[in-house]
């Protein structure tokens, strides 16, 4: 049994890999956006669940649900699956709060970063940006883009953790629409597959996976010098480093 921290657990893929992982006997915790949304995961927490709550696109939220889960005990796996389509909070909320989670609690045995096929049209350009969410300056694209080399950085940064993103297909979600194609299923079985098993697969870190598939990824996710700009940048603009990677 994994204790597994899930983003963004209300709705959609989230709720799915929530109720999946609880179904298979893991501890949850689960994560929604504000007090009033609570009411929307009260069945998993009646099936032992625990409940975060703190709006991702503000700095001082992020940092108390870091907080609430530092106070739940150490996690063996974190889903960052929340995220948000378009708008200012694309970068907060898409880039910005998975990092930050990630430098505010202890470091898991495996991360898993919810990624897209759209990353594949995604700018790897830094300069310009507004990572305060004041203004638009990224496309959800570039979010999905910046996050997969995130995920690629930190497999090469903590080779001790088990590190992946993954592009769960366009799936019928509020974000993704009623009539997407694909099977929401399978939208979140490779994220809670990544988070828990033992498979051979899994152990190599670093993979972007489709349907618990190793697929290729935009050149820019294995272009280290872009890696170390993107960390450097997300440390400068959140002030907060990462852990030291020998702790990691």
């Amino acid at each position: 049994m994994a204790r597994i921290f899930v983003t963004g657990s209300a709705q959609g893929l989230g709720r799915g890999a929530a109720q999946a992982l609880l179904d298979d006997g893991h501890q949850v915790v689960i994560h929604v956006r504000a007090e009033a949304r609570r009411r929307a995961v009260l069945d998993l927490a009646e099936q032992g669940a625990a409940v975060v709550v703190g709006d991702l696109a503000d700095p001082e939220q992020t940092r108390q649900v870091a907080d609430q889960v530092r106070h739940i005990g150490p996690m063996d796996a974190v889903i960052h699956n929340a995220g948000v389509g378009s708008g200012a909070s694309v970068l907060p909320v898409n880039v910005i709060a998975p990092y930050r989670l990630c430098a505010l609690i202890p470091v898991p045995q495996r991360l898993v970063f919810l990624s897209s096929s759209m990353h594949l049209g995604g700018h790897p350009v830094l300069e310009g940006l507004d990572w305060s969410g004041r203004r638009v300056t990224a496309s959800y694209s570039d979010s999905k883009l910046f996050v997969t080399v995130l995920a690629a950085a930190l497999a090469r940064r903590w080779p001790g953790v088990l590190v992946h993103a993954v592009d769960p297909g366009w799936v019928p979600t509020r974000m993704g629409g009623a009539n997407a194609p694909d099977d929401l299923r399978l939208g979140h079985l490779t994220q809670t597959w990544l988070a828990t098993s033992r498979d051979g697969a899994v152990r190599e870190s670093g993979g972007y996976w489709h349907h618990q598939r190793r697929v290729a990824p935009h050149p820019a996710v294995l272009d280290v010098a872009f890696q170390e700009a993107l960390l450097d940048m997300l440390a400068q603009v959140t002030g907060t480093p990462l852990p030291d990677p020998a702790v990691a």
